[in-house]
């Protein structure tokens, strides 16, 4: 697990996505991007949105 500088949380390997509700998510790729700024609309996956409201993460 990585987290981007002022970008998503970036997740590779074999794992299962578990939404709020307990269903499992579906994902397709290894490797997926987790919205950290709040603004995607493909949430919990990130969708470039953080390069557009200027999302910085803390030091």
């Amino acid at each position: 697990m990585v987290a981007c500088p002022n970008g998503p949380l970036l997740i590779r390997g074999d794992f299962e996505l578990i939404g709020a509700d307990g269903e499992e998510l579906p994902r397709t790729r290894r490797t997926v991007a987790l919205c950290r700024c709040g603004a995607s609309v493909l949430k919990p996956y990130c969708d470039g949105s953080h390069k557009l409201t200027g999302f910085r993460s803390d030091p």
